[in-house]
């Protein structure tokens, strides 16, 4: 015992020190910036410093394919410059570049000419196919996006901003009935900002643009000094009667301008997202999660009391019995003697085990920073690089888990076990990502990971997640496993017929269906932060949601199991796993009912890519709640054979 105690104290620590690393190596930050998240601290202007505009990708909701900005035919800066993007970033097709746009603080300009361009054919026919598809250009002014803003329908002042601006629109002249396009030339931009008396500076708190097509005239071209007939620098009034829009048509040349505007705001530069972050629809969002909430609470203490009061009158009767007595009775006692017999491809069960143990702490750890606020949307991309570095160095607890459980099976090849949990699930995610990822590529998109990014990834598969899994593979192989309460007999017990609703196939219906309605409301506001390209914030409704699924996932996982047992059928193993992981099944046909209904796209590799990627998520749904399900009926089928009398 004394041996056992040791082994496991020093497991105990060994993984605590992973964990902590991973904590500093993620949230690690200098002191003098111990308030502020690196990245997204406030930053100080005085009067006239620069204020540059960064340009990010241009993304469309149609097609969910991002494009680099200068993919089109843009005002290009002397030299383009890349911002150093993280992981995140990078795996989401963000591409921040420098561009010709700058502003001096609180020194308003009017008219200002950025750049003309002549449009070849091409360029003509890139402007009209994004505009077909509703792209959207995306800017970032002291990392807060660009928006449009929109009063509330609902008759109140309510502003609702909405991220980026069209490239331009379709429409006709009056007389014609030709469809034509037009190009969003002009920007009307406005800075908000919130001044510090007591250090003459001031600090940017919003970004926002009104977009206009103007087809510029001017008598001779001086680069930026030319003076427009259509808009004097000195009059700040810039729509004018009998204006024209700017077309697209090629071998014309467009002149890109803009003005901007400074208004100071009583918004502090911590509320400066709260503007972003409010929804249109938040008095749904609320009932609904709540709703959701209150029948699951409902439902999960029914069951809770049903099982409490059942097994405990089933116990009592069982140790009342006598032994001959016990044999003429039904029930779950009568399969004692082969309730821990190792169920068919324990190795693959042992893999997904640990793979969902892996899942869990990802998954766990993540929304814990979330809530602290280390993943708020200022830090762009801080969500992606987070997963990425936690399912990396979770890899330790999913090879111990794996190799444990092997060892509860008397399985003595824990090193087989380590490597196919290493390299099963990440395998089908590289296959799915690698396919994608060339489809992505072939549509010459900004949001194909780069080859160096590829090989980052890979290192850190290989170099570090493979040696920690089999490092708690040995831990695990080496931690002495505790014995069943009940003898295994050589053996095997016939398993009488089962009525109708014992099926299997039955059973992962009927067990996906709750776990599934816990989660499917806040699915739906996932998936449109996801596909619409909108902000996901409440995180700590998520971790609530997230709890209840898990307690759906183990309730109902038990409970179907009891019932199982009770009819002398003492096959649970993988029972216990697909019961509550069928759930996933349900997602992915929601995820189908999703595309069909709410989201507009005709492209097949953007068809593709959706499926695809939601062929992922709904595959790591399964493992998560289906370990869930396995871990809640493993710790239950034991309690209960540790609480009757066996001779």
């Amino acid at each position: 015992m004394g041996e056992k105690t040791r082994w496991e104290m020093k497991t105990i620590r060994i993984m605590w020190a992973v964990v902590v690393v991973v904590v500093e190596l993620l949230i690690g930050a200098p002191p003098a910036n111990a308030f502020y998240l690196p990245g997204v601290a406030p930053r100080d202007f005085r009067r006239g410093e620069v204020l540059e505009v960064k340009v990010n990708k241009l993304f469309s909701t149609k097609t969910q394919l991002p494009y680099d900005y200068y993919f089109l035919s843009y005002c290009k800066p002397p030299k383009i410059s890349n911002r150093a993007e993280n992981l995140g970033e990078v795996l989401r097709g963000d591409r921040i570049e420098n561009s010709v746009y700058s502003f001096r603080m609180t020194e308003p300009q009017s008219c200002k000419v950025a750049c003309r361009v002549e449009l070849t054919e091409a360029s003509a026919k890139n402007f009209r196919k994004k505009i077909n598809d509703d792209y959207r250009v995306n800017m970032i002014l002291d990392n807060l996006p660009v928006a449009v803003v929109w009063r509330s329908k609902d008759g109140s002042e309510r502003k609702i901003y909405e991220r980026g601006f069209p490239v331009g629109f379709k429409g006709k002249f009056s007389g014609s009935k030709d469809q034509r396009y037009f190009i969003y030339n002009h920007l009307n931009f406005k800075v908000k900002y919130h001044p510090d008396p007591d250090a003459d500076t001031s600090r940017v708190v919003g970004f926002e643009v009104t977009p206009l097509s103007i087809n510029h005239r001017y008598k001779k071209w001086n680069e930026n000094s030319t003076k427009l007939l259509t808009c004097n620098a000195n009059n700040k009034q810039v729509l004018q009667p009998g204006l024209l829009s700017q077309e697209i048509n090629s071998k014309k040349e467009i002149v890109f301008t803009y003005d901007v505007s400074f208004e100071s705001s009583d918004i502090r530069w911590a509320s400066r997202w709260d503007t972003y972050l409010l929804m249109n629809d938040d008095q749904i969002h609320w009932f609904s999660i709540i709703n959701s909430l209150m029948i699951v609470l409902f439902l999960s203490g029914m069951v809770a009391m049903i099982m409490m009061r059942t097994l405990y009158r089933d116990i009592a009767n069982y140790n009342q019995l006598d032994q001959e007595e016990v044999q003429e009775e039904t029930g779950w006692k009568l399969v004692h003697a082969d309730v821990f017999r190792p169920p068919t491809n324990t190795s693959l069960l042992c893999v997904y085990v640990g793979t969902g143990v892996q899942v869990f702490g990802m998954t766990f750890v993540t929304m814990i920073f979330a809530m602290l606020g280390f993943l708020s949307p200022s830090n762009r991309g801080g969500l992606m690089t987070v997963m990425v570095f936690l399912w990396t160095f979770m890899g330790l607890f999913a090879g111990y888990s794996s190799s444990y459980l092997h060892k509860t099976f008397n399985g003595k090849d824990w090193k087989r076990v380590s490597l196919k949990t290493a390299l099963t699930f990440p395998s089908v995610l590289f296959i799915v990502f690698f396919v994608l990822n060339a489809l992505i590529w072939g549509e010459k998109s900004s949001g194909a990971v780069p080859f160096s990014t590829m090989f980052a990834l890979v290192l850190l598969w290989f170099g570090i997640s493979l040696p920690l899994v089999f490092l708690g593979s040995f831990l695990g192989a080496k931690t002495p496993v505790s014995e069943n309460p009940v003898k295994t007999n050589k053996i095997p017990r016939p398993i009488p017929i089962q009525p109708w609703y014992i099926h299997p196939l039955f059973a992962m219906l009927f067990g996906g269906v709750l776990p599934y309605g816990a989660v499917f409301v806040e699915l739906f506001f996932i998936l449109t932060s996801v596909w619409l390209n909108q902000f996901y914030y409440i995180f700590g409704f998520l971790f609530v949601v997230f709890v209840i699924l898990l307690v759906t996932c183990a309730e109902i996982t038990i409970v179907l199991c009891y019932f199982q047992l009770c009819n002398e059928d003492y096959r649970w193993w993988w029972r216990a796993y697909l019961t509550s992981g069928a759930s996933a099944l349900y997602l992915f046909m929601y995820a189908v009912f999703y595309f069909c209904t709410k989201l507009e796209i005709t492209k097949m590799v953007s068809g593709v890519m959706y499926f695809g990627y939601m062929f992922v998520i709904a595959y790591a749904f399964f493992i998560l709640t289906g370990t869930t399900g396995f871990c809640a009926c493993f710790w239950f089928v034991r309690k209960i054979y540790s609480s009757v009398k066996i001779d």
